[in-house]
């Protein structure tokens, strides 16, 4: 095998035809600012805008070509394992966690198919495996489809291992049959296939048609603790619903434990990081793996290696710096043929994700990331402590740190001991109560949860908030990108899911950007490395891009309406910048879109998707951060509905044209549904200056790059252009019809009061 008794080695990747292409780019958007300020003072007001817009893009295209620069994969060699270790199972511990936050939103058979898919994973040992799942929603149809799925999985995860099952999620393995032969033994295993399948349609249809009320009323006591319990009020509940010691070593499958963490109105949940920070020490009084897998609830476990490939890049270099935390890139099953609403994101997973990759290491996602525990303990790298004679903390030292538990303080100390090899508890039945005490929601009250240890309180994006920590600590991080691909989630389909999604997201990176967390504080006092830096204000600065965005997508009408223009005419020599950078950027992002395998309809989608969020998600979320900021409002957390999984494998819909934008009363499609009118009256008033001729009298009026900016802004919305004519939700409601008309109509005033 290539890499000899290597776990693991890093390859960089050539890419000198694509900086080549960065730097054409760059000096055509440095040309373009460069002569805007040479001819400022002969011009007026909206010169100076873009002159202001083009060296913000300018500053952009810099982030992007730094993320861009120094690509890497990480090539992982899981059977070289066995040279390591003398025995397999001397394998480290991994606790594997799973959040749900909504049964209506993220339907509990979408969480059973990812939990099976974990409980089936391959490892040596599956006693040193242990799967939870926090459910925000404290459901007990949740809690009845996780049982039920414990009662399945005895049949399932044998099926699975018996047969060297590819793909370990029921519904998607279930989606095709087999392609087998004519003998005896492939005839058996047809029988066994039939039988599982018919198994797991019953478990499907038990979950499906469950409701509370049933649950209830025949479950007797089992379910008694959800009696009289709200979701944002009730004590902590912790099920084992199957505990692995009662299987024989070796055999069974992973502990499997329900928790719903104690909610009170007196009390901040702060939302996913404190669902994690609760599994963290839930997990800690119970099983203490060393190492912690999180998954969404709709991210299934595709490669039934993953848990071994990780522990090559863990364990795989001299020095664990290097992996702080294993992040797997999200990829998505079922989605719509060439991304039409832009959220697989392929592109820059795959160019920036791979860049970032290669300076000190990829950001935490959120969902497919193996954690060493130490490390989200708060402990800084070897390297940094290794000249100072560090003792064992004390006691009171640990109580401060990690709260008043003593299971959770010896426990803690155990793995920053750095005991990777230690077997987890046994029996974790005899834990409940221990785990209990510290889901509660004052335990964290004077302690460091959710800001030196655990998950980063302060953002709804915790994830890149947490990661941030890790490296600005100190840690790198390792990219594993498998073949099968580790995970694949539900990407999330239609207008109102994809924008909510992307508002959720930018709001929580400007939250970081502009607070003490900041990724440019981290380079100043930390050792968060300046490349790094730039790396997260490629994210960070998403929201900030769009009052720079929105500004020059203005410009065309505002000109046309005016009879002013902000662009070169057609002959002036300084027309062929504009002409160049425009043909050149567009060409270089297509040709990124082809080296990916992705077709030229996909490219152009993500990029008339990338000008709708930037004028929708993005623009709300600055807004709302700045009324935060002000102490004007608060930021709500808003759960992305989940599609139910079909036989098919693909994600539950009745949609003629799926494809197609739908849309609702939300905020969010007032200012492109606005900018799509404005065009368009734009469009038509500089139409009829050409015709009668009143624009060329008027020196320094449009010329033919105005037209073509509204032009390519009408077609990039061109979804909210149909949506204006079209009924039912896939057209856009009177009420965000009146509120953009009215903005409209007080932009054509102010433009044209004079």
């Amino acid at each position: 095998m290539a890499g000899g008794k290597k776990l693991q080695e890093r390859v960089a990747l050539a890419r000198t035809a694509w900086m080549l292409a960065d730097f054409a780019i760059l000096f055509l958007l440095l040309a373009i600012v460069a002569r805007r300020a040479a001819s400022l003072r002969e011009r007026g007001g909206t010169w100076l805008a873009a002159l202001v817009c083009e060296a913000w893009f300018a500053f952009v295209w810099i982030l992007n070509m730094n993320g861009k620069w120094s690509p890497v994969r990480f090539d992982t060699y899981p059977d070289n394992l066995a040279n390591r270790y003398s025995t397999m199972e001397e394998l480290p511990a991994v606790d594997m966690f799973v959040t749900t936050a909504d049964p209506a939103l993220e339907p509990p058979l979408i969480t059973v198919n990812t939990v099976l898919s974990l409980l089936a994973l391959d490892y040596p040992d599956v006693g040193k495996l242990a799967c939870y799942v926090s459910d925000d929603g404290c459901s007990p149809v949740t809690c009845y489809a996780l049982r039920e799925a414990a009662k399945f999985a005895g049949l399932w995860v044998p099926f699975c291992k018996r047969h060297d099952v590819a793909v370990r999620a029921p519904f998607m393995y279930f989606s095709s049959t087999p392609e087998v032969g004519t003998g005896t033994a492939d005839h058996e295993f047809l029988e066994s296939w039939a039988l599982m399948k018919s198994e797991y349609e019953r478990l499907a249809s038990r979950i499906e048609n469950a409701d509370e009320g049933s649950i209830m009323r025949d479950s007797g006591d089992e379910f008694a603790e959800f009696i009289d319990a709200e979701r944002g009020n009730h004590p902590t509940i912790v099920k084992v619903l199957w505990d692995n010691s009662k299987s024989k070593v070796g055999e069974g499958f992973p502990h499997l434990v329900y928790l719903s963490r104690e909610k009170s109105p007196r009390h901040r949940h702060n939302f996913k990081a404190g669902a994690m920070n609760v599994l963290t020490r839930v997990s800690a009084v119970m099983t203490n793996a060393p190492i912690m897998l999180n998954v969404d609830c709709d991210m299934f476990a595709n490669n039934p290696q993953v848990a071994l490939h990780a522990m090559c890049l863990l364990l795989g270099f001299d020095d664990e710096i290097h992996s702080g935390f294993v992040q797997v890139p999200q990829k998505f099953y079922g989605g719509l043929k060439d991304d039409p609403f832009g959220n697989q994101m392929q592109v820059i997973t795959k160019k920036i994700g791979g860049g970032i990759a290669g300076i000190q290491g990829m950001f935490y996602g959120g969902t497919g990331c193996f954690h060493r525990r130490k490390v989200i303990y708060g402990m800084p790298p070897p390297d940094t402590v290794k000249h100072e004679t560090r003792g064992s903390p004390s006691y009171k030292e640990l109580q401060v740190r990690f709260g008043s538990s003593k299971v959770l303080i010896e426990s803690s100390r155990n793995i920053i001991s750095g005991d990777l090899l230690a077997r987890p508890t046994v029996d974790v039945s005899s834990r409940i109560e221990m785990a209990k005490q510290v889901g509660d929601c004052n335990y964290e009250a004077g302690t460091c949860w959710g800001k030196e240890i655990g998950w980063v309180y302060g953002s709804m994006t915790e994830d890149i908030l947490t990661g941030q920590r890790i490296h600005a600590a100190g840690w790198k991080s390792a990219l594993l990108d498998t073949n099968p691909p580790a995970f694949l989630g539900c990407a999330p389909t239609g207008g109102p899911a994809s924008l909510t999604q992307f508002k959720r997201w930018a709001t929580g990176v400007l939250e970081i950007l502009i607070s003490r967390n900041s990724p440019i504080l981290g380079t100043i006092f930390q050792r968060l490395q300046l490349r790094q830096c730039l790396g997260y204000l490629i994210v960070e600065a998403w929201p900030v891009r769009a009052p720079f965005e929105l500004c020059y997508a203005l410009l065309g009408p505002f000109c046309l309406l005016t009879n002013q223009s902000f662009l070169p005419t057609a002959s002036d020599e300084g027309f062929r910048i504009p002409v160049a950078l425009f043909l050149s950027y567009h060409i270089y992002h297509l040709m990124e879109y082809k080296e990916c395998g992705l077709s030229a309809r996909a490219w152009w989608n993500n990029h008339r998707m990338q000008r709708i969020t930037s004028a929708s998600a993005w623009l709300l979320a600055f807004l709302t951060v700045i009324l935060k900021t002000l102490g004007l409002s608060e930021t709500v957390f808003e759960v992305t509905r989940k599609e139910s999984s079909t036989s098919d494998g693909g994600a539950g819909t009745d949609e003629a044209d799926p494809g197609l934008f739908t849309f609702d009363s939300a905020p969010v499609f007032i200012p492109v549904t606005a900018l799509s009118v404005l065009n368009i009256v734009a469009l038509a008033v500089g139409a009829w200056r050409a015709v009668i001729g009143t624009a060329a009298v008027v020196h320094g009026g449009p010329g033919i790059g105005e037209f073509v900016c509204c032009g390519w802004m009408v077609l990039c919305f061109w979804p909210f252009v149909r949506g204006l004519v079209s009924r039912g939700k896939h057209g856009i409601p009177w009420s965000v019809k009146v509120k953009a008309g009215l903005i409209v109509a007080a932009f054509v005033h102010l433009c044209t009061r004079n």
